[in-house]
């Protein structure tokens, strides 16, 4: 039996991983699991799992969990609190492999000590690879980490790839690498209508329940972008050699294109926790709890390139690959501050790729060869962002 920690358990990815987990009891015991600040949900989730540790956000939550806890009846869970305290659950012995759901840069300290530590790595976290790839790739080799790709779409790569392939590695054999996207919710929305979209409009995603700030970065595609950054990394392509697809009935997770001619596609029902459980199975499969695709109700499968100028973040994020040092770092700090104020509904939808794309030119670039230099340039980035929207 395995031991996991699941960092960000509260979110999405967290709630369907525990699904997944609970279906399969004599495979995995929860060893920790982290929240920000939904403390309702982590405590529900304690009581039913009873991890070793549980994490939240603060010392306040902390107390009001422990209290809760003990007056449950539950005296296994240690409760933790703040960024070393998930470091700290991510290389604990115990863990064997984490979970690394926490959305945004918070994610990148504790999915990076897993990875140090030489746990089994399943990464729905984009932005440990989109701002320190150089560095996280690296101490996955030096420690001898596995990782596995758990966004729907890098997983649906990876299960196409040669067999016995390890991320991180070019496939000679590869040609092309193809993302799918849906397009999110503004499709067909005329440009001139975008500046007035609202934060409930854009989180209405067509086709995947996920958080907030995940469905925002879906409606501008830079979910994309990043996951151009990531598969570049993880299956060693230029960016010249991944290319987006919009695919709106998101049934086709992605694409690998081989030398000989030869397209596989990996397909199945929109639901996350497919490519999670291939990832807790891996080498081998077991049951999701998601019921298979109908092609008969499918009936169609629909193709069409991204256009730059509805979505100008994807091109944004293509430019920061392609420079690379410090600038997806930068690239991803300004985003995440431009969707925060958009759904606080202090700035308009437009005014996100407007800021990342000021950021991206007023903010000094270098290489991302140490912790440091990334840290760096996320806090530089953060508050250019923060200034540029200041003067709007």
């Amino acid at each position: 039996m395995k031991g996991i920690c699941i960092l960000g358990s509260t979110g999405s990815i967290g709630v369907s991983t525990l699904d997944v987990v609970a279906r399969h009891p004599d495979r995995y015991r929860v060893v920790a699991l982290t929240a920000h600040n939904n403390l309702e949900r982590l405590y529900e989730q304690c009581l039913r799992f009873e991890p070793r540790y549980a994490v939240l956000g603060d010392g306040e939550q902390r107390a009001r969990l422990r209290r809760r806890l003990q007056a449950a009846g539950v005296r296994r869970t240690e409760v933790l609190c703040g960024a070393e305290a998930l470091v700290e659950v991510a290389a604990l012995p115990e863990v064997d492999a984490v979970m690394a759901a926490i959305v945004g840069a918070a994610g990148l300290l504790p999915t990076l000590a897993a990875a140090r530590a030489g746990k089994t790595v399943l990464l729905a976290n984009k932005e440990a690879l989109v701002m320190a790839g150089q560095l996280f790739m690296a101490a996955v080799v030096e420690a001898g980490a596995v990782l596995l790709p758990v966004d729907s779409e890098h997983n649906a790569v990876f299960q196409c790839m040669p067999a016995g392939y390890r991320a991180g590695r070019p496939a000679p054999e590869v040609r092309r690498v193809l993302l799918t996207a849906s397009g999110g919710p503004f499709l067909r929305l005329p440009l001139a209508e975008l500046e007035h979209v609202t934060p409930e409009q854009a989180i209405a995603h067509p086709n995947w329940v996920m958080g907030r700030k995940i469905s925002v970065d879906s409606a501008t595609m830079m979910n994309k972008g990043l996951e151009v950054i990531e598969a570049c990394l993880l299956f060693g392509m230029a960016p010249e050699n991944v290319q987006v697809v919009v695919h709106r009935q998101s049934v086709i997770h992605s694409l690998v294109d081989y030398v000989d001619g030869t397209l596989l596609a990996q397909m199945g029902n929109p639901d996350m926790r497919v490519p999670i459980a291939h990832a807790l199975a891996w080498p081998g499969r077991f049951e999701s709890g998601v019921e298979p695709l109908d092609l008969f109700e499918v009936r169609q499968l629909d193709f069409e390139p991204p256009d730059l100028a509805r979505f100008p973040c994807l091109r944004l994020a293509y430019e920061a690959v392609r420079s690379g040092g410090t600038l997806p770092a930068i690239l991803n700090a300004a985003n995440e501050v431009a969707v925060a104020h958009f759904l606080e509904g202090r700035i308009r939808f437009t005014a996100i790729p407007e800021t990342v794309d000021h950021c991206m030119t007023a903010v000094a670039t270098g290489p991302a060869d140490t912790l440091e230099a990334v840290l760096e340039a996320d806090r530089s980035a953060r508050a250019a962002a923060r200034a540029f929207l200041a003067r709007r």
